[in-house]
């Protein structure tokens, strides 16, 4: 059966647990919350879903894998062993505008590894983004990700379901929850177009109706193909995108 997923931003407590309880009361075939981990916020992506398990049943921090040290203990240890947390997934992270926010060269592999070493009970998902490589480096990447332990993956957001359907025939044996996100302006769709690479068809419009429609397109198209899917409603009204389609 296809699985739900809903990305929440964890600006602060009250906008979460405001969010939060629109999903829950408007969309209960949501059973899964995403948290991504921002710098420039204070809450920690681990914190918001010990909040989020409040309501839901699944909840999956991100984890930048260029916030850890690789040669010290873990320092979340006790927040992901929580039986709130059903899952972490695990990107390489961008380096922050603030440099005094400490990185370091741990890249995805190797914080998979990690985590699927010292916490073995923890399940091990990791991103799938269509417009970082080529094809074949991009499924490439998706194997080595599986060799390392990675057990499922949250893709980029698709705006195209032609992209959608090549990846899925290169992606058949993975468990995969295919991205979409609202782009309701302009500015929006050049940031998509110019930061990620992102491709969008010619018949794209940045209009709520456009993305409504292709939002039932998508879900249409992972349940034809037996995969999940996984909205990212980033500054966007949730209800008045997504009521009717979920």
């Amino acid at each position: 059966m296809t699985e739900i997923s809903i990305e929440l931003v964890p600006r602060s407590e009250s906008s979460l647990r405001q969010e939060l309880e629109l999903v829950r009361s408007h969309f209960p075939a949501v059973k899964r919350i995403n948290i991504p981990d921002i710098l420039r916020f204070e809450m920690r992506s681990w914190t918001g879903c010990q909040i989020a398990s409040e309501a839901f049943p699944k909840t999956i921090p991100h984890l930048r894998a260029i916030d850890f040290d690789p040669n010290q203990p873990l320092p979340i240890e006790a927040d992901l062993c929580r039986d709130e947390i059903e899952a972490v997934l695990v990107i390489t992270g961008d380096l922050p505008q603030d440099m005094s926010h400490r990185c370091f060269r741990t890249n995805c592999l190797e914080m998979i590894r990690r985590l699927k070493r010292e916490l073995p009970q923890v399940k091990i998902y990791a991103g799938m983004d269509p417009y970082r490589n080529g094809i074949k480096e991009e499924i490439d990447y998706v194997r080595a990700k599986l060799d390392a332990g990675a057990e499922a993956f949250f893709t980029q957001p698709f705006f195209d379901l032609r992209l959608m359907e090549i990846y899925q025939g290169f992606m058949k044996d993975c468990n995969v929850y295919w991205g979409v996100s609202p782009v309701l302006t302009a500015n929006s769709q050049n940031y998509w177009e110019n930061k990620n690479n992102a491709i969008f068809p010619p018949d794209f419009e940045p209009t709520l109706e456009w993305n409504r429609e292709f939002a039932r397109k998508a879900l249409q198209f992972a349940r034809d193909n037996g995969g999940n899917l996984y909205f990212m409603p980033i500054r966007t009204d949730i209800a008045a995108y997504l009521d009717g389609i979920l």
